[in-house]
């Protein structure tokens, strides 16, 4: 979510009724349809609906699903940690491989393993 502040509508025009309001900038939201300039998002809890696309961000993010994640220097839980991200963190995601993703947040870096995050898919890889 780019925006602070994004109306989430029960269909993908101005003209349907507002649902909800999201107001979390940076939020992790999953796109599920598209239809012109609107997208159908879904967050972590299942709740969604449609927003115009200018409230979308490009900037790939995810959410801290476990308390006191362990960040590392590199994809090893026996590397030395950098960090440590706190349940509900939302951090920006940067590569993946197989079993881990490197984030960032709050000028804290590291590799924390996937399954610690929503917001990125277990088979997902990014470089």
């Amino acid at each position: 979510m780019k925006a602070v502040e994004g109306n989430v509508r029960r269909g993908p025009s101005r003209a349907h009724r507002i649902d909800w309001v999201f107001k979390r900038r940076g939020m992790p939201l999953m796109i599920t349809a598209e239809h012109g300039h609107w997208r159908r998002v879904q967050d972590r809890d299942g709740a969604g609906g449609w927003v115009h696309y200018a409230l979308i961000s490009g900037v790939r993010t995810v959410l801290i699903e476990q308390d006191m994640v362990q960040g590392h220097t590199r994809p090893d839980p026996e590397a030395p940690v950098t960090a440590m991200f706190e349940m509900g963190v939302v951090a920006k995601l940067g590569d993946c491989e197989p079993d881990w993703c490197r984030i960032s947040a709050g000028g804290y870096k590291g590799w924390v393993e996937k399954a610690a995050l929503w917001g990125v898919k277990p088979e997902e890889l990014r470089d």
